[in-house]
């Protein structure tokens, strides 16, 4: 590949640092002891919270009526497609059953997980579409029980925009607070919720780490690391939407890599030239993070040819793939390793990331090389069954025993040489009375 770097990301991406890890594991363990109680001490130390954990009914139905209609009627819209997209999914996850051999049935079925716990990120912003994409997701795949979980903003807890949306979704309750302390909360069941099957939901280093160490005993969604995205452009884009559609997802943070990938040296000169003024447009903090992201993470790579372009994001298997280019169909069956893929000029990361429909919980840091994203599928469990009648069971068992002493499995031997001889008795027995 005869790549040429026109801006290369001279610092690299930020990992977990070696004390989260330590940290995460002396809160979980206090907490684990210690219950709601040590909890709500994490809260108030770490967020200032002093409310009530649990959000009443009351609360929620007062941050309904907060709501401007305008933001209500924006939020419903950006619902019903996520909604309807799971619901196509689920369509997708079906029973099956089979015959293999005469009287040797066999099949599969989708059982939800009973109780899922949503992890939606605060802080800097409050991420609405977050809420969506989790807990409207699980209650499409069928999930009985949704604890919502939520840092506090301020001395006002959960903003009623944000109340607004879960309760939306779906969630059977929800949880003012954040943190280490509110996936320990959900994981092992406080403030009145079951204990989680599965929990799932971005968050910060110490989020991922906490439901990194929780895992096993307990499911999660993926290892989710700083949002990153790629876009791919030849000379039909255009500078200034590459260049805008940059700087958005940059203001992620400081450790969210963006990269340009284009086959136009004019091109990717003007998204140079570009970038940095956009960023200087921004409001605080947004303009500090997306400074940081696009001096420290940001490349522009200038390739040969499409295929050469194809290859680079292969290797990269970003978060977020857009495709600013000529033939949208060679694309999408060409590139094969993305988390999600966002096709043409007028498709921008931005719709995906709050209002189309598919899910924007997406593998980060190379994961999409073998991973998808958050979907009813990761609320689903694919179980499969058998069952053997009359001369099928002769046969299975007569088989399975063989293997079995060939794998020196004696046991399993014997407990198909018992229902090989039955089934000899039986037919015995049976020719007995008709003859």
């Amino acid at each position: 590949m005869a790549i040429t770097k026109i801006k290369s990301a001279p610092g690299q991406e930020p990992g977990t640092a070696k004390d989260i890890a330590g940290t995460v594991r002396e809160m979980l363990d206090e907490l684990r002891e210690g219950g709601e109680r040590a909890a709500v001490e994490f809260a108030k130390r770490l967020d200032g919270w002093n409310g009530e954990i649990k959000v009443t009914r009351r609360r929620v139905e007062e941050a309904i009526r907060e709501v401007p209609d305008g933001l209500k009627s924006d939020i419903k819209w950006a619902h019903e497609n996520i909604s309807r997209f799971a619901a196509a999914q689920r369509a997708t996850a079906r029973d099956m059953e089979v015959e293999l051999r005469p009287g040797m049935f066999a099949g599969q079925m989708q059982i939800p997980v009973q109780a899922a716990g949503c992890y939606v990120p605060g802080g800097r912003y409050t991420h609405i579409a977050s809420a969506l994409m989790t807990i409207a997701t699980a209650r499409e795949a069928g999930v009985a029980d949704i604890t919502a979980c939520t840092p506090p903003c301020g001395d006002t807890g959960i903003p009623s925009e944000m109340l607004f949306a879960m309760n939306l979704a779906g969630a059977t309750r929800i949880l003012c607070i954040g943190g280490v302390q509110g996936v320990a909360a959900m994981a092992h069941g406080m403030f009145d919720a079951p204990r989680s099957d599965i929990l799932v939901g971005p968050g910060n280093a110490y989020v991922a780490e906490a439901k990194r160490q929780l895992f096993g005993p307990i499911g999660i969604d993926m290892l989710a690391g700083p949002t990153d995205c790629l876009i791919l452009a030849d000379e039909s884009a255009d500078p200034e939407t590459v260049a805008t559609d940059l700087v958005s997802q940059a203001e992620h943070g400081f450790n969210s890599p963006v990269w340009l990938a284009t086959t136009c040296m004019a091109l990717a000169n003007k998204v140079l030239a570009l970038v940095p003024s956009l960023i200087a447009d921004l409001p605080e903090p947004n303009r500090s993070s997306a400074e940081a992201a696009w001096r420290d993470l940001g490349e522009i790579a200038v390739c040969e040819n499409a295929e050469e372009m194809a290859q680079y994001a292969d290797s990269k298997a970003p978060e977020h793939l857009q495709v600013m280019a000529r033939d949208l169909s060679w694309w999408k069956s060409r590139l094969r390793a993305y988390g999600s893929l966002f096709l043409g000029e007028g498709t921008t990361v931005s719709f995906g990331d709050k209002a189309f429909g598919p899910n924007h919980v997406l593998p980060t840091s190379g994961a999409a090389r073998y991973s998808g994203g958050l979907s009813v599928h990761k609320f689903l469990k694919t179980v499969t069954w058998q069952s053997a009648h009359g001369d099928a069971v002769s046969q299975i068992a007569r088989v399975t025993s063989s293997i079995s002493r060939a794998e020196r499995m004696e046991g399993h031997a014997r407990a198909a040489d018992i229902r090989l001889y039955k089934a000899r008795d039986s037919v015995r027995i049976a020719s007995a009375c008709t003859g």
